[in-house]
């Protein structure tokens, strides 16, 4: 298939695909599938070898949201039955770590449900960050608070934080439509001033929300332009007492033609499979981790995930290997720019020496034409268009929704029962 071909020399020279060319991907047929996913593995296995990174998340303060975004239990309005708890203390944060730590991640994930966080809040962080960072030597963290006001970056970085996640979730166009309470700029603002502060920034998707493949297409690139270090990608759990409830719109087979559109557009970054793996890939994961090279272990904010055990067993049989603390996550060109996520000499996540990543004086670094193309200084080049991409489809017979699947979290953070890690 020449469109593979061209993904693929696209790829290894971290040169864009055009918008047509990452439709075509959407487009694909089940038929063509295996070979769609052996062509974004060359490219993840060039950039990331058999590595398969893994984090753990640890929700610091789940419900009681007041934000409305459609996808999330935490939401104001929320009918889901999951836990609620306010904020845990940093010993207990720093418990719930060490779990994940145990199982073998390498970047714990600070996460809490709100707007944003308030000076006060930035300071239990930074408490937790360094309460996490004392007992376990190495260790990557990443806080997830909502929207930043200026100086918190500053301030979560100084405290010792490796990154910031902050996701677009879904095209500016639909944005509106999703949530109200705040602003797709909003979520853009906060990304620059993770940049801006010299943390590694974190930011990708939700699927499954009734999207076209143009939205999608539209939040990658975008996410491309803003040139994160990692780019989480998240399939919507369609929980009871949201309003996304009866979005099941989402296959195996579609899901990992996403991951593969996001690895072309976005090759030589951290691809994340996140929230909904279990849900929608099924007994199609290990096929997805020749796509992400980075995947969370155990249980979600508040939903469960696969047993840590066997998220581990998976990688070994899919024939990968846990990417170990010692072990740089991005290729050099990224790590030794600017001291981004994973550099030894810049001081980033994973780095022997010091802590925080390296500045990003402006967003879009590495790129000096195009708006901030994934480690490329060059604009991508004019291509001949693609097929057009084919509707979202609706779920298929033998593809029903797994509701069976959905499951509230009821263990680890904020319950007296052992994490799952």
């Amino acid at each position: 298939m020449n469109l593979l071909n061209t993904l693929v020399d696209k790829g290894l020279r971290r040169e864009s695909p055009t918008r047509e060319e990452a439709l075509a991907v959407l487009a694909t047929s089940d038929d063509d599938l295996l070979d769609v996913v052996a062509a974004a593995g060359k490219v993840r296995r060039h950039w990331f070898g058999r590595r398969v990174k893994l984090n753990y998340l640890v929700n610091l303060k789940s419900g009681l949201c007041p934000e409305d975004c459609s996808y999330c239990s935490q939401r104001l309005g929320s009918k889901a039955d999951i836990l609620k708890y306010t904020w845990l203390k940093p010993d207990q944060a720093s418990e719930a770590a060490a779990a994940g730590l145990a199982g073998g991640a390498k970047r714990v994930c600070l996460v809490a449900s709100g707007r944003g966080p308030t000076d006060r809040d930035v300071d239990r962080v930074s408490d937790t960050i360094k309460a996490i960072k004392e007992q376990n030597e190495g260790v990557e963290v990443c806080a997830c608070l909502g929207l930043l006001s200026d100086g918190q970056a500053e301030r979560l970085r100084e405290a010792g934080a490796d990154a910031y996640n902050h996701n677009l979730n879904t095209s500016e166009a639909t944005y509106g439509g999703i949530t109200t309470t705040h602003t797709y700029a909003d979520r853009v603002d906060t990304v620059h001033k993770a940049h801006a502060a010299g943390l590694s920034a974190c930011s990708g998707l939700i699927a499954g929300m009734g999207e076209s493949d143009e939205d999608l297409v539209d939040v990658v690139f975008s996410l491309r332009e803003l040139d994160p270090d990692s780019v989480p990608v998240n399939f919507l759990i369609p929980f009871e007492g949201t309003p996304l409830a009866k979005e099941w719109n989402l296959t195996p087979q579609r899901c990992l033609r996403i991951l593969a559109m996001v690895r072309f557009v976005c090759p030589d970054v951290e691809v994340r499979i996140a929230g909904g793996r279990e849900v929608h890939l099924r007994t199609m994961q290990p096929l997805a981790l020749h796509l992400a090279n980075s995947i969370f272990l155990g249980d979600y904010l508040t939903s469960e995930g696969q047993a840590g055990k066997a998220d581990l067993e998976m990688i070994a049989d899919a024939g990968f290997e846990v990417e170990g603390a010692d072990q740089v996550t991005l290729p050099e060109h990224r790590s030794a720019a600017g001291g981004a996520c994973g550099s030894h000499d810049g001081a980033g996540c994973g780095s022997h020496e010091g802590s925080g990543c390296g500045s990003h004086e402006e967003p879009g670094r590495g790129s000096h034409q195009g708006g901030g193309v994934c480690g490329s200084a060059e604009a991508p080049a004019a291509e001949a268009p693609a097929p057009e991409s084919a509707p979202v489809p609706e779920p298929a017979a033998g593809n029903e929704p797994r509701t069976d699947l959905v499951a509230v979290r009821r263990r680890g953070a904020g319950t007296d029962l052992a994490p799952n890690a």
